[in-house]
């Protein structure tokens, strides 16, 4: 009991350190940090608990990826609630970057096609598709409000609205991409990636540690990209140009 009271405190004074520091700074945080991390918390609690009836009743793990799916989609259409079919290219994105992806990894034989890996490599991914999914569609609605006269101009000369939207979107998926891109290309040299280091914790070897973070990172990045273009295209399918925000 002493362990989990001093765990949890020093929980409190990361937090606490990231809430003042952002005040201070005049960031604009507010109490976010401390709600997310309790939220994590408890999501986190009721996930190992789960994870105990799932290892052992494997059918139970199909319910549980339609969980995280189900989970994934709605946070990531929230943010783009904004937009035309917003919440639809969303969904659409989630679900189908993180099928592409994992259809692929475990048909190539790149991991092991039993529960725990599923699971494990499933949360991974799907949580990278819900980042591209808000990723892209945020860079998608900043630059149309940027760019409305060249959307205009394009729509005045006759071109569809897919058209018109065509390059924001491939720009807005780019920029995406970036954040991912530079963590696989300095993985090993300048961060130890997650996936890594859990395989380490778990006891695997250091190579088979690698070779797992290896297939996360591939399959990351094609999730990402499946996802931010299924949602680009789906937005700029938009009949309406973007209204400037006035400051």
């Amino acid at each position: 009991m002493p362990e989990v009271v001093w765990f949890a405190a020093g929980l409190l004074v990361l937090v606490a350190a990231t809430v003042a520091l952002a005040r201070a700074a005049g960031v604009g945080l507010g109490w976010s940090p401390l709600w997310s991390l309790s939220r994590a918390a408890l999501q986190l609690t009721v996930v190992a608990l789960l994870l105990r009836g799932i290892l052992t009743v494997e059918w139970t793990v199909v319910a549980f990826l339609v969980l995280m799916a189900a989970t994934a989609s709605w946070t990531a259409s929230g943010r783009l609630q904004e937009l035309w079919h917003g919440r639809r290219a969303a969904v659409a994105g989630v679900v189908c970057g993180a099928t592409v992806s994992l259809v692929l990894i475990f048909a190539l034989g790149l991991v092991d096609f039993g529960v725990r890996y599923l699971v494990a490599t499933a949360g991974i991914i799907i949580g990278n598709a819900m980042s591209a999914a808000t990723l892209s569609g945020r860079n998608f609605l900043r630059a149309t409000r940027l760019r409305r006269d060249e959307i205009e101009g394009w729509l005045a000369l006759g071109a569809t609205p897919a058209t018109a939207h065509l390059e924001i979107g491939r720009e807005a998926v780019r920029e995406a991409l970036l954040p991912n891109l530079d963590q696989t290309r300095s993985a090993g040299l300048v961060t130890l990636p997650g996936a890594f280091v859990g395989a380490l914790f778990g006891g695997a070897s250091p190579a088979e540690a690698a070779q797992f973070q290896l297939v996360v990172l591939g399959g990351i990045a094609l999730c990402m990209t499946t996802c931010g273009i299924i949602v680009t295209r789906i937005l700029g399918r938009t009949p309406y140009v973007s209204v400037v925000e006035h400051a």
